[in-house]
């Protein structure tokens, strides 16, 4: 900045030191400001602009890998063959029996289509004992250890004088930690209070014994053993016994009237008598899983065509428009889902392609193909030449652990902290650049207020030596 300062001897009026556009009481922060603003702006711009780009970017990039993750989680239930493992289970008397099916696992197979003559001879029941009649369930019954066991395993309960009534003997049975699978209650009739054990399971297996040892004999009253002639304090109620069925004329035994002996099936037996079980294919959640597939990919075609697309009015464009590598991923999905898989197609089983580049799925008749003939749908999405093994590689490529979105989404992430860094740098350097403007001009300011001030001096004794020789 040039300072151009004048001196003027002759007039009292004029007599001060004049800079141009400065001088004492200069607006040092006005002009700091403006001087700094000149410098960061277009700097400021630049970072804006790259900030504000990818962002952008990363928006559209993470909104593209969410649509073909869902389209890989949707292909997943078809290419697996799980969305056509359902079957519908029917049964002739469903007073007789009830069953349900379960698709194939690791190591287990899934149900199978088919009908089954199913004859219930005998349900499977839990063990019940009965004591004899005591006056009430305060009843005294007596001292020393209870030894109950039951499926192989033993408990020991201990009874002294101060817990040996019917109730508390009730009570400690059932609240042992180590009870092996017996509960008992009190029933009380005309003749008095009853002591009634019961196991938890059904079955042969599951039957229990009680014995009685030390204190003062009393327990006996309550001893079982089913090998025993003579002794037994407790009478039978229900003996413990294995459910008894055929299949289709083959004997079954279980201990439990959950059965499964047939692959896939768990039959429930719930009273004696004959009848059928049908199990047929299921293809509803066939029907849905492609639904979910042509809606996740959907989602993504129109996701595509508003990131590519641009407004001439507006003059705005799509976050990827021109994106080479979203562009490639659009046509290499279109180019594998409209092609054949597996001597079929997705058209074939009236689902096609419409102008828009979205699908559409004609339900009747993609029912039709499933009801007619479900493994040729199933080989369309699975085996090595399905559209799932085609798609597989594909989608890896694009949103796998080292995909290509993967890979754009952490560099963006790394530019936009460089910008970061860059923004800060340059923020320091303005504020450095502030402070230094603002020492330069405040000294500035403060060289003219004292040049003016030697100024007037110099005028004042100009025009005292001039009003002296004038006299």
């Amino acid at each position: 900045m040039t300072v151009a300062i004048t001196v003027n001897s002759t007039s009292s009026n004029t007599g001060t030191l004049s800079a141009a556009g400065v001088g004492s009481g200069l607006d040092v922060n006005t002009l700091v400001s403006q001087l700094v603003a000149a410098k960061k702006t277009p700097l400021q711009n630049q970072i804006d602009s790259q900030k504000s780009t990818a962002q952008t970017q990363l928006s559209g990039i993470g909104q593209v890998s969410a649509a073909l993750t869902a389209l890989q989680s949707a292909l997943s239930a078809l290419t697996t063959g799980t969305a056509f493992a359902g079957h519908t289970v029917s049964t002739g008397d469903k007073t007789i029996v009830t069953a349900t099916a379960a698709a194939a696992a690791t190591g287990k197979a899934g149900a199978v289509n088919g009908s089954y003559n199913i004859k219930v001879t005998q349900l499977a029941t839990a063990m019940k004992a009965s004591s004899g009649a005591f006056t009430d369930a305060n009843t005294k019954v007596g001292t020393g250890t209870l030894t109950i066991s039951a499926g192989g395993k033993t408990m020991n309960v201990d009874i002294d004088s101060s817990v040996n009534s019917l109730a508390s003997i009730r009570d400690k049975i059932n609240k042992a930690s180590d009870n092996p699978g017996v509960t008992a209650t009190i029933v009380t009739g005309t003749d008095g209070a009853h002591l009634v054990l019961r196991s938890t399971k059904t079955g042969e297996d599951n039957g229990f014994t009680v014995s009685s040892s030390g204190g003062d004999g009393g327990l006996a009253a309550l001893n079982y053993d089913p090998a025993a002639t003579d002794g037994n304090g407790l009478s039978i109620v229900d003996k413990p016994l294995n459910a008894q069925y055929t299949i289709d004329g083959m004997d079954g035994s279980s201990d439990s009237n959950s059965v499964t002996a047939i692959d896939g099936l768990t039959i429930s037996l719930l009273t004696t008598g004959s009848t059928t079980v049908n199990v047929t294919s299921d293809m509803s959640s066939a029907t849905s899983a492609v639904n979910t597939f042509v809606t996740a990919y959907n989602s993504f075609a129109t996701l595509y065509k508003n990131l590519t697309a641009y407004d001439k009015t507006s003059g705005s464009a799509g976050a990827l428009i021109g994106d080479a590598t979203l562009n490639s991923i659009k046509s290499t999905l279109t180019g594998i889902l409209s092609g054949p898989a597996n001597g079929t197609s997705l058209s074939q089983l009236g689902v096609a392609f419409q102008l828009d580049g979205t699908l559409k799925v004609d339900n009747d008749k993609l029912t039709a193909a499933l009801g007619s003939d479900g493994d040729k749908v199933k080989s369309l999405f699975g085996g090595d030449k399905g559209l799932g093994a085609a798609l597989k590689a594909p989608l890896n490529s694009w949103v796998g652990p080292t995909g290509i979105l993967v890979t754009r989404t952490s560099n963006l992430n790394k530019q936009i902290t460089s910008l970061a860094d860059q923004q800060t740098d340059l923020d320091n350097r303005m504020d450095a650049l502030t402070k230094r403007y603002t020492q330069q001009f405040t000294a500035l300011d403060t060289m003219l207020t004292k040049l003016n001030n030697t100024s007037s001096y110099l005028t004042q004794q100009f025009d005292a030596m001039s009003n002296a020789n004038k006299k």
